[in-house]
C-alpha cells in the first residue's frame, strides 16, 4: 500500500498503518530527513504513549509507554552500529523475543537479525510538506 500524504495529515496515516499492520516489528526505511522518526512519534502517539517519541541516535535505543505506565515499546536506531554484533551486544535478540512493539530505523544495518514476518515501511521525500510512505509485509 502507498500512501501519499502532507506532514499536517501524519496522525491520519499513522491510524490507517495501524490499521493494516499485522506485526508489531516495524522497519522503516528512507533517506535521512525523509520522517522516519516523525512517523513513529505519530504511532506512538496512536498507540496512546505517554511519551513523546524521538530519535535515539546517541543511546541506540528508547523505551515508551502507554499512559497507563505499562510498556508500548521500544525504538532503535541503527544508523551509527558498525556491525551487527554491536546489536546483539546491546540484547537485540531480547527485544525481537518481547511482545512490545518495535520501530527500527535503518534496519538494513541490520537485515540478518530481522524476524521474516517484519513490516517493511518505506518513506520517500516529496517536498518540504509532502511525503509518501508504502509498506508490506516481507
Amino acid at each position: 500500500m502507498e500512501i501519499t500524504f502532507k506532514l499536517s495529515e501524519i496522525d491520519e496515516v499513522a491510524q490507517t498503518l495501524l490499521n493494516h499492520l499485522k506485526n508489531k516489528t516495524l522497519c522503516f526505511h528512507g533517506d535521512m530527513g525523509a520522517g522516519k522518526t516523525t512517523l513513529i512519534r505519530a504511532l506512538v502517539k496512536a498507540l496512546d504513549g505517554a511519551d513523546e517519541a524521538n530519535s535515539p541516535t546517541f543511546g541506540l535505543v528508547n523505551e515508551y509507554h502507554h499512559k497507563d505506565g505499562n510498556l508500548l515499546g521500544y525504538h532503535f536506531d541503527f544508523y551509527r552500529i558498525e556491525s551487527e554484533e554491536e546489536a546483539l551486544d546491546m540484547g537485540l535478540e531480547d527485544y525481537l523475543a518481547s511482545d512490545a512493539w518495535l520501530f527500527l530505523e535503518w534496519p538494513e544495518k541490520i537485515q540478518s537479525l530481522l524476524p521474516t514476518d517484519k513490516v517493511s515501511i518505506h518513506l520517500h521525500f516529496i517536498d518540504e510538506n509532502t511525503r509518501s510512505v508504502e509498506f508490506s509485509l516481507d
